[in-house]
């Protein structure tokens, strides 16, 4: 059966509907449209996000299976635990979005073309700014050596990259954000792809249908004012 391909209209900030998404490529569902804060964040309330290179149009993803992350079931081996327990690192919400972004576009671990181009970097910045997006840092005495930033809906929290420059740090901040959004009664960490790294984390997958299911019942949970406010984070144990 053939499917079809969806152009976004820049006057409107409708999607259609994610049973529309392709089958290969996995989850694209439409093209075009743009980056500002409005579009992104009625995106990501439908389960949808943006993925793209420099030299192609903007390309929304809503992959099945989706990756999720349960809150509860984050997986913590016995090498990383003794890893935290001894531990001098620090661990920040919100302290240095920007740096963390910059990063995540130019970790050293990165071997393919990054998605995180310049028109990215603004439109999440202009999210932060406006309450929407979000990151967890990790410390090395006043060194940032890790960190993952993601977009935020009430209870649903959609995360989008991290980076490390020292050992473990992108799995401290993992596992920090999955301690804040448990303490808030947040149930999952959106992944949206699964890849070797999440899944030694304990990620999962879980149909589209399910993962809509679950989104929403996390965008009707509303969290305190407070929960994104610039602070240290108790680090993990």
């Amino acid at each position: 059966m053939s499917q079809t391909l969806y152009f976004l209209n820049e006057s409107s900030l409708a999607f259609p509907d994610l049973s529309f998404a392709l089958s290969e490529p996995n989850g694209l569902l439409a093209l075009g449209g743009n980056l500002t804060p409005e579009r992104l964040v009625e995106a990501y309330a439908n389960g949808i996000f943006p993925w793209y290179s420099d030299d192609e149009p903007i390309m929304w993803w809503s992959p099945d299976p989706r990756a999720i992350i349960p809150t509860d079931e984050i997986y913590i081996n016995k090498t990383l635990r003794k890893f935290l327990k001894k531990s001098s690192y620090t661990v920040t919400v919100n302290k240095a979005f920007n740096d963390v972004i910059a990063y995540c576009a130019d970790a050293p671990f990165r071997t393919e073309e990054t998605w995180i181009v310049d028109d990215m970097m603004t439109a999440y910045r202009q999210l932060h700014q406006l309450g929407h997006a979000h990151s967890i840092e990790v410390w090395q005495d006043d060194k940032l050596v890790g960190g993952l930033y993601g977009v935020a809906i009430n209870g649903f929290f959609s995360g989008e990259s991290m980076f490390y420059n020292a050992s473990n740090a992108s799995k401290v901040a993992l596992i920090s954000l999955a301690q804040l959004l448990k303490e808030q009664g947040i149930t999952f960490i959106d992944c949206q792809i699964n890849n070797p790294f999440l899944e030694s984390m304990g990620a999962i997958e879980i149909s589209r249908d399910e993962f809509v299911r679950l989104k929403q019942k996390a965008i009707n949970t509303m969290v305190p004012d407070n929960v994104w406010l610039p602070r240290q984070l108790y680090l993990p144990l």
